[in-house]
């Protein structure tokens, strides 16, 4: 205000041009510090004056930029705990995701790290390991690979063949697409145990859905596909009292709640030759009525120079590299290197896709078909495909049928399409496979071994025997084909001359033959003519971890299930149907003597050879979880009432039926295949007495209207010595400590 008064006052006086220049000039040297003075506020609004003449900033009254920094970071606090409750409460982001994109990116940096540490690979295998660590640190030498091809996986196994044991898992086989049936018929006698515990070596189960086929007119009671645990294990339980058997044979520690009473042990009898494994402690010895069953210090030392020629047998055959490759396919061993390290990194569709362009640039070489069979095998189990796992056996059989292939890349690509074949059910095409193969290797005996196992898993025990009677006649001392000739004598029931085939095969440690099946019928046929070494060999297939104890011999079990021979009902947590059974029991007898005065043929004769004398019948109206045909046609009101109780009508573990058991009868000690169900014993007539059960050491009696419970995956023995036919009704159900999850996925059997 004061510049413009100066200006109007020099207009009116007419102020000279030197004073002009001068004001102007003023006004400039202002117009520069208001600019200043703006510049260091920052754009604030200009200080105001106030009446007692101080001058307050005007941007101070809101708070200023201090207030302005703490609003913000309330409000960004408050943003940042409301964004974490609803990433919590909404589920907004998968942690799932994050973990594996984790783990994604450790695979890929390990990959990478692999392919900086190629240069160190000493033994030309494609990657950095244990072994090439060795040799860079002088305590191994280096391998030279002669043939210049790449390990491979599968053909480095023995060439025995594998056994299927009750310890492999994995989710059972599900049919693609197949509705579930709601019926199915069951031929001849329900009790699959003696079945169920034939020793078969059968094809690995991998952990995979691939849907074995169900050839018509294959099935054979030697053939357990359809009864293989893929998710159980032996269960090896702690210790305890040592029982007795009523029959006063034996004693072992076993698990069992009972308490025997001690005896005086009598001399030592005679034992076969056979130490358990380092690296199970054995029990303490036992004390038999009439005779010691402990291995002696000097039997274990022989025992394990035994075990020494089985145990090379093993190291060269691990040791010795298979030739792959012929002269064509060395001059491209490179680019099929390359193809094989990334089948063996897991890099399945890409080593498909590069063995697939070499079979097109080289459609002659064995190696290239090889490789790509091996590919389209490894991607069948990973994707679960049977229609890629056919493929890859077609692949196989046109690999062994080029020109010029090696021995070694013969031999395994035929015996690979052979358990592929078995694998998916086509047992006469296994069947066929081994026979060319045993044809264009006649002296191999593992082999000629293959070829017998494959006659029994069709059913074919004839050819079988002739099949390992021809192995004998040239190696006497073959141990496989001894096991295998002695469970084909004991199935046509020649007990006592089975016995010495299944003793020297066990004794022999060969590869195939330290099997729990074995075991079990060793025994078995030992306790059927009276010899109380069966308990030896029971113990023996305990140490190694065949079986859960002496007594508890199922071999398809699931680890950690509580394990007793008898039940009450409270224990089993089943006491609704218990009552359920006791309150109907007239109605259910009722029915089953309709069936037997009107239908006595539907009471289909015992089939498995567990009797020693007698007549035995069952009428089966659950059978793995499903009705079986139109049984329950006969006795309606016993299946109506028998349908709310899905621990015995789901059980696919077990069955459900009418046991009718005529004067005279006896049942030799036996066991179930399974831990995973406890079977219940309703008495419908029961004529007394005479008619008993004993279950390892303690005998009982039935009652009629009254249940019984037991494990019969424990030994058991059965006695009918009355004077008219005794009948029960057998339950079987879940054992209660089994998850939903479990009974949903156990295979059944």
């Amino acid at each position: 205000m004061q510049r413009y008064q100066n200006h109007g006052t020099s207009v009116a006086s007419s102020p000279s041009p030197a004073a002009l220049v001068e004001e102007i000039h003023a006004e400039e040297e202002e117009c520069e510090e208001e600019q200043e003075v703006f510049q260091e506020t920052e754009g604030r609004p200009a200080p105001v004056e106030q009446k007692n003449g101080k001058r307050s900033d005007a941007g101070d009254a809101g708070g200023g930029p201090k207030s302005s920094v703490f609003t913000w970071f309330v409000v960004l606090a408050l943003l940042g705990v409301w964004s974490s409750v609803a990433v919590v409460y909404f589920d907004i982001v998968d942690y799932d995701s994050v973990i594996a994109r984790a783990q994604e990116f450790r695979m890929n940096f390990s990959e990478v790290l692999q392919g900086k540490l190629a240069a160190y690979d000493t033994d030309a295998d494609g990657d950095f390991d244990v072994e090439d660590a060795k040799v860079l640190l002088g305590l191994k030498g280096a391998t030279v690979l002669k043939e210049g091809g790449p390990p491979e996986e599968r053909t480095e196994k023995t060439s025995e063949p594998e056994v299927e044991t009750s310890t492999q898992r994995g989710p059972e086989p599900v049919k693609e697409g197949a509705p579930a049936a709601e019926e199915t018929s069951v031929p001849g006698s329900q009790d699959v145990e003696s079945e169920i515990q034939a020793a078969v070596p059968l094809p690995p189960f991998v952990d995979s859905q691939f849907v074995p086929d169900d050839p018509a007119g294959d099935e054979h009671p030697y053939e357990e596909t359809n009864a293989i645990d893929t998710t159980g294990v032996l269960v090896e339980g702690p210790q305890s009292e040592e029982t007795g058997v009523e029959s006063g044979r034996y004693l072992t520690s076993s698990k069992v709640s009972q308490k025997a009473e001690p005896e005086e042990p009598p001399e030592a009898a005679a034992e076969p030759t056979l130490t358990p494994e380092p690296a199970v402690q054995p029990e303490p010895a036992a004390e038999p009525q009439t005779g010691t069953i402990g291995p002696t210090e000097d039997r274990q030392e022989a025992d394990g120079a035994a075990e020494k020629p089985a145990e090379e047998q093993k190291e060269k055959a691990k040791k010795k590299k298979p030739k792959l490759l012929n002269k064509l396919d060395k001059t491209i061993k490179s680019e099929i290197d390359a193809a094989e390290r990334l089948r063996k990194k897991g890099k399945l569709e890409e080593a498909l896709k590069a063995f697939d362009s070499l079979v097109r640039l080289h459609p002659q070489s064995p190696r290239v078909r090889y490789g790509k069979a091996q590919a389209e095998d490894d991607l069948a189990e990973k994707l679960r495909s049977n229609d890629l796992l056919q493929r890859a056996i077609n692949t196989y059989g046109e690999a062994a049928e080029l020109p010029d292939p090696t021995p070694d890349l013969l031999r395994a690509a035929l015996k690979r399409r052979a358990e592929r074949q078995q694998f998916l059910g086509r047992m006469r095409g296994s069947l066929a496979t081994l026979q060319k193969l045993v044809d264009i290797f006649p002296d191999d005996f593992s082999l000629k071994n293959d070829l017998g196992v494959a006659h029994l898993l069709l059913g074919d025990n004839k050819g079988a025997k002739k099949v390992y009677e021809e192995v004998l006649a040239v190696a006497p001392s073959n141990g496989f084909a001894k096991v295998h000739y002695g469970f084909i004598l004991k199935a046509e029931n020649k007990i006592a001359e089975s016995i010495p085939y299944l003793r020297e095969g066990l004794e022999s440690g060969e590869p195939g033959t330290d099997d729990g099946r074995f075991y079990f019928h060793l025994g078995d046929a030992l306790q059927r003519v009276g010899d109380d070494s069966a308990y030896h060999w029971y113990e023996l297939g305990h140490r190694r971890g065949h079986f859960a104890s002496v007594w508890q011999r199922s071999l398809y079990n699931v680890e950690g299930l509580k394990a007793q021979p008898w039940w009450t009902p409270q224990e089993t947590g089943y006491t609704d149907l218990v009552k359920m059974l006791e309150r109907n029991w007239k109605t259910i007898r009722d029915e089953a003597l309709t069936v037997m005065d009107r239908a006595r043929g539907r009471f289909l004769p015992e089939e498995e050879n567990l009797r020693e004398k007698g007549e035995w019948g069952q009428y089966t109206l659950w059978q793995q979880g499903k009705r079986v045909g139109n049984a329950c046609q006969g006795v309606p009101k016993t299946c109506s009432l028998m349908e709310r109780f899905p621990e015995a009508t789901g059980c696919k573990r077990g069955q459900i039926k009418f046991s009718v058991m005529q004067p005279g009868t006896h049942v030799w000690p036996h066991t179930g295949p399974t831990n995973c169900r406890l079977r219940m014993h309703l008495g419908l007539v029961v004529p007394r007495p005479g008619c008993r059960i004993r279950c390892t050491n303690q005998t009982r009696e039935w009652e009629e209207g009254k249940v019984l419970i037991f494990d019969d995956s424990f030994e058991h023995e059965v006695w009918q010595e009355a004077d008219s036919y005794r009948l029960i009704f057998i339950v079987d159900v879940w054992h209660p400590e089994l998850t939903q999850y479990q009974r949903q996925t156990l295979s059944p059997i």
